[in-house]
Formats: C-alpha cells, structure tokens, sequence
C-alpha cells in the first residue's frame, strides 16, 4: 500500500471519527457553545470539558504558547508545551495572560483559550429586608382615562396622539415634567378652545414629540388630556452584597418594573432602607406568597443609582452589620458551582437574618436574563413559615461552598417551593465591580488572583 494511499486511509477514519464523537451530546453541547467566560481562583488546577464523556476527556491535550510563565506545574514553571486534562493541570502564579489551545489526540484543534489573571473579588454577605422607594426619570403613562365631551362621548386625546402606556413623559411645552402634580399642574395652565400640548416623551430608549389637545371635561369642568400617570414606586425586597471596599451594594436581583405596564422604570432618583417584617402571606399553587413590612424611618441605607435586568445597584452611605456572616466571602462564579446543596439568607420576622437550605437543581448557562439557575427551597422551616419562594425575597443572597453564587429572584408560580436565581457575576458586571467593556474584575486585592477563561471557536 502506498504512503499516499495510507494517508487518505487514515484521513478518512478520523473524519469518521470526528463526525462520530460530535454526534455525542455533551460534546455537541460544548462545540456549539459561543464565546464563554469561565473563572478560577489561584491555586486551584486549570480544569476545564468537565462535561465531556472521560473518553474524550482524557484524549484531549491542550498546548500553552511559547513564552507564556504565570503557569505552574508541580512546583515548576510551566513555559510551553501540552498537560492532559485532569492530569497534573497547571495552577496560575503570577497575573497575565496565556493562550491554550485544545486539540483531539493531540493533532486536531477545536479550541483556542485566552486566560486573564486578575484580582479575587470578596462581597459581604446581604440577607437584610429593605424598603426600595423609587422617582421615575419623569412620569410614566400607566393607563388612559375616558373624557366625556360635550356630546356625552369618551375620548382620548392622549391616546389618539400616539402616546401609549409605558411611555415616560419628560416635559411638556418644554418645561421639565418629575411629578404627576407638576403635569397636572402644566395642564391646567393650558385651558381653553383649541389650546396644544407639545409633549416630549420617551419610549424604548427613544426620545418622541406628539402634540396633544386637552379636552373639555363635562364632569371635572376642566380640560383633560386623559392619562394615568405615575412618577414612584415602592416595595419590599432584600440585600444581596455589598464591596466593603468601594461601598457599592446590589440587591433584588432583577429589574423593578411598572405593575400596569410590565415596563422597566427610568428612574431620577431613589434609595433603600430598613424594612420590618410583621407577616407572611402564604404561597400556595397558583398564588405567590408575599412579605408584608414596613419602612423604618431615619434608616436609609443608601442611594439607589440604577435599575437594571440583574437588579438595583447604588453606593451605602455606612456599613450595614449581618449576625450569619461578618466578613467578606469570596465569590463563585458559574463555571465553579455545582448541581447540590446550598443556602440561602433572607429574613421572615421582624430584622432576623436567618440561613436556609436549598438545592440547586439545573444550572442554566446559556440564558441571559437573570434566571440562571433553578433552585428548590428544602429546609422546613421556611416551607412552613412561607410556603417557599414569595415576593420580597427576591435578592435574598445564595451561598454554596462558603462562596457567594447568586440571589434568588423568580418563584414559580405553580410550584412556589422551587424558582429562579440568577449568577453573582451578572450582577457585579452591572454593578460596575467587574469592568465590562474590559471584561476582567476591578482591582481590589493585590494578594490573590482569579482566571478569566474566553473560549472561542
């Protein structure tokens, strides 16, 4: 047999082996994945396809780049050269960068790795009930309100100006509108025949003119130009953490949203404080359960500077204390946590913080908006005292391993025992903790270290 027919040989059976191993679903999983960003701390091995069946596994070799030192293997620096996965891997020892690059048998590339060394990240623990009072940049339209004109008939003369529900009006004839009371006001300043609203709103991120007509109204004897209006909101919800360096807190862990409208709230301003919580409404199978408090006055814990999809961020103004943690715990990111058990801080009576065991079930990579891992509440004392997961526990810190993982934020409503929790990092990325636009953490701690690993195709 010739040396060149040998070769198609061979060429054709790794084709065929290759289409074989990716008919495997794990390893599809993995191949089909976008760029993804895994972290590990310092110390621990470069362990990565922990999902791969071992036999691919273990005939994986990843091969570091020349010249490349923050690795260590055995005491040793590691300069160049291939491991196996799962054998003797590695560990970073200096901040940098390295690139991997993950090949089948050692001859056939499907991976290439950036790694970034950079500082650890520790969060003191929340758990703590807060009161959220929000003023929306502007006011947002919530509803339309019928106007009956002089022959008896309702008409809608916002309405039919194009301004729609979720809208947030920012002035009116150019004067800056923050209160419902203000744009009330402006109205009433503007009554008569044939008289025109020129209003700026914003809607979806885009900035409107729509002129409106005010309307006699028979009953209120006054012009009308037919809207429900809003400009606050308010609620009970929980601390997630808070950086005893920078003093910036997260907390909810999703967005705050209008309850007409469903609409993310632009908020001008607002703050968080003590809440008090005197009672439970139960969740029972196709009822939420709720947390029932009260604002403690003259404890404001701090300012609230953003809503976002992941929760509410602002900076304290002191240290807030917590009797189940009063240090700062490392952080866990979602490619070191694991399907098991873990716990949760949230209060129930009063101001006490207390711990409760949960499991996490299914963890859920791929998904962006905030519902990142399903978690089940197994402890029975909570399943008693609330049924499970219910409004106002939303932020309430998930902690596995000694780690900070999460916040719970959704419950389902047809099993109020399990729900959603989104991961830590997501959070500190809106925070502002971790740098987004250089996707690596914000510089806090010169003495331990954490790997960002970029996967690409």
């Amino acid at each position: 047999m010739t040396r060149q027919k040998r070769r198609q040989i061979l060429g054709s059976v790794l084709v065929c082996l290759l289409l074989t191993l990716f008919m495997i679903p794990q390893l599809q999983g993995f191949f089909y994945l976008q760029e993804e960003k895994q972290l590990l701390s310092v110390g621990e091995p470069l362990e990565i396809l922990l999902n791969l069946p071992p036999a691919i596994r273990n005939a994986t070799d990843i091969y570091i780049s020349a010249g490349q030192k923050i690795l260590a293997m055995e005491g040793q620096d590691f300069k160049q050269g291939k491991y196996l996965l799962g054998e003797n891997a590695p560990l970073v020892i200096e901040p940098g960068q390295v690139s991997l690059e993950l090949k089948l048998f050692g001859l056939i590339p499907f991976k290439k790795i950036n790694v970034d060394v950079v500082p650890e990240i520790r969060l003191m623990v929340g758990g703590h009930s807060i009161g959220v009072l929000l003023r929306t940049a502007g006011v947002m339209v919530v509803g339309y309100s019928p106007i009956l004109n002089q022959k008896n008939e309702p008409c809608f003369p916002a309405r039919d100006a194009d301004i729609k529900a979720g809208d947030v009006i920012i002035s009116i004839n150019g004067v800056e509108v923050v209160t419902d009371d203000q744009l009330q006001k402006i109205v009433e300043e503007n009554q008569g025949p044939n008289q025109k609203l020129l209003i700026t709103i914003k809607r979806e991120n885009k900035v409107l003119k729509r002129t409106v007509y005010p309307q006699y109204c028979g009953e209120t004897k006054s012009y009308r130009i037919g809207l429900f209006v809003r400009d606050n909101a308010g609620g009970i919800g929980t601390l997630t953490f808070w950086d005893p360096v920078s003093k910036k807190y997260g907390a909810l862990g999703h967005v705050i949203t209008d309850n007409e409208t469903n609409q993310k709230l632009q908020i001008r301003q607002g703050k968080i404080l003590s809440a008090y919580i005197e009672n439970i409404q139960k969740g029972r199978i196709g009822n939420p359960g709720e947390k029932i408090g009260i604002f403690l006055e003259n404890t404001v814990y701090g300012n609230i500077d953003k809503n976002e999809q992941c929760g509410i961020y602002g900076t304290l103004k002191s240290e807030i204390t917590n009797s189940q943690y009063n240090y700062a715990l490392p952080v866990m990111y979602s490619n070191q946590m694991h399907v098991g058990k873990a716990e949760i801080l949230t209060v129930v009576d009063g101001q006490e913080i207390q711990n409760f065991e949960i499991f996490i079930e299914k963890i859920l990579y791929e998904r962006s908006d905030g519902k990142n891992m399903v978690i089940r509440i197994l402890d029975d004392r909570l399943l008693e005292k609330t049924g499970g997961i219910v409004q106002g526990m939303s932020g309430s810190p998930i902690i596995q391993d000694g780690r900070i993982i999460g916040a719970v934020t959704h419950v389902f409503v047809n099993d109020p025992a399990r729900g959603y929790g989104v991961f830590i990092e997501n959070m500190l990325l809106e925070a502002g903790i971790i740098n987004k636009q250089k996707e690596i953490l914000g510089l806090f701690s010169q003495d331990c270290l954490y790997i960002i690993i970029q996967i690409s195709m």
